[in-house]
């Protein structure tokens, strides 16, 4: 759910496992987006079909603060919503997210065995060939252990940026390094759960508007499961 708002949701999606580095501005700085996405991929797992996501931050000297939804066009799809602060200077990024569901009790419920939020913690480095980031749930509806005990689920990625044919593509791994009902339907231990290529790009409209098309191909070896999904941003 690695989550930083520049040219629409999903475009954020391609690059969340590549956190630009921020020079600290001396500006506040803003932009808001929303993408068509055929299906919402993250982590490995399908978590909806046809979405719309949007998407909006505000940023200065390096501290941002962004929010980001999915609402699905049918009903039984899970909506989202989500915001994140986080932190960046040159390669280095910090950011925690609280990421709410409406499948269970309602936004303002934040007890420990009553609630829909999800606490997570992330720290990465874009190292410019590539970057590696490191994700943690640390409080509220986080999965478990084998034990049955707090698994503070945790995700490891990693991302490779690089253009071919005119086209900017980025290559990502992701995988759980220890045992969580948080992800894959039970994470059983290490599994590599996101292989995935993407690609983007813009489509001239006029001389000041362009509309970025995007498609991403995933598998997750965890679960034997593929996906291709593309959308539109605005």
């Amino acid at each position: 759910m690695d989550r930083k708002v520049k040219a629409g949701a999903w475009l954020l999606a391609l690059a969340a496992a590549v956190p630009t580095g921020l020079q600290a501005q001396d500006e506040v700085e803003a932009s808001v987006g929303v993408d068509l996405v055929s299906g919402y991929i993250w982590r490995g797992q399908d978590l909806g079909n046809v979405s719309i996501q949007p998407a909006a931050s505000i940023s200065y000297q390096g501290f941002s603060l962004s929010g980001w939804g999915s609402v699905g066009f049918e009903k039984e799809d899970t909506k989202e919503f989500d915001l994140t602060l986080g932190y960046a200077y040159k390669g280095f990024s910090i950011s925690v997210t609280d990421y709410w569901f409406n499948t269970g009790p309602g936004y303002f419920h934040y007890g420990s065995t009553n609630t829909s939020h999800v606490f997570e913690a992330q720290v990465g480095y874009d190292f410019g060939l590539l970057a590696l980031n490191w994700y943690t749930n640390f409080a509220g509806n986080d999965g478990v252990n084998k034990d049955g005990d707090r698994a503070y689920s945790s995700y490891l990625a990693m991302a490779v940026p690089f253009r071919l044919g005119g086209l900017d593509w980025t290559a990502e791994i992701g995988a759980t390094p220890w045992a969580t009902s948080f992800y894959n339907g039970g994470a059983s231990g290490f599994e590599v759960c996101d292989v995935s290529i993407g690609v983007a790009k813009e489509i001239g409209i006029t001389d000041s508007f362009s509309l970025p098309l995007f498609a991403k191909f995933t598998w997750n070896p965890a679960t034997e499961g593929a996906y291709f999904v593309g959308g539109i941003s605005f």
